[in-house]
């Protein structure tokens, strides 16, 4: 199945790119999906990431479908 990770911010500038299309197996979970991100981008590796799937905030463990979104993006902060 086919999956969309979009990257936001820091993350996107970090890796430098916006997205990245994988073909994963059914079952896939988010964090799967992101390890395997890592992999082509290792900037990944050193950022605290968190995620959303299909436009809301997801866990790791979140079971991805054909097609999905999965946004990846920092914390941010602010005062």
């Amino acid at each position: 199945m086919e999956i969309q990770i979009l990257f936001f911010g820091a993350v996107a500038d970090s890796v430098k790119s916006r997205q990245l299309i994988l073909n994963v197996a059914s079952g896939t979970t988010a964090a799967a999906a992101i390890e395997t991100a890592k992999k082509e981008h290792p900037a990944l590796a050193s950022q605290k990431l968190l995620i959303a799937v299909n436009e809301e905030y997801a866990d790791t463990d979140t079971i991805l479908g054909d097609g999905d979104e999965v946004a990846v993006f920092t914390a941010v902060s602010g005062g």
